[in-house]
């Protein structure tokens, strides 16, 4: 694999590396919201809340669209969300690998 795709991968990565991103992902998995619809299920100020808006747009997650004042967030790329069934599948896995060694310890 090239450099330049993993720095990418990387890019994407790093933009998912944040609780409130992933919720802002979630929320918007069930379709297009108004970033005021958004602001009050986060306890960050709206410029906050924009600087993460602002990480998943730059990497291509996420677009906007202007409607007078307000601002429409949809996600540009759904598949992004196979990255969360992945994710619960390493942490279902992690989480019976760990209860098998303390049931082992226990054994012994």
């Amino acid at each position: 694999m090239k450099r330049e795709e993993l720095e990418a991968r990387a890019r994407v990565m790093k933009a998912l590396a944040s609780p409130v991103r992933l919720k802002i992902i979630d929320e918007l998995s069930r379709g297009e919201r108004c970033m005021c619809e958004l602001q009050p299920l986060f306890p960050h100020d709206k410029s906050t809340l924009s600087r993460h808006v602002a990480e998943l747009k730059n990497v291509g997650i996420v677009g906007e669209r202007r409607e007078g004042v307000r601002i429409y967030l949809r996600l540009l790329t759904p598949c992004i969300l196979k990255i969360f069934e992945c994710t619960m599948g390493v942490i279902r896995s992690e989480a019976k690998r760990q209860a098998d060694l303390v049931g082992n310890a226990k054994g012994n």
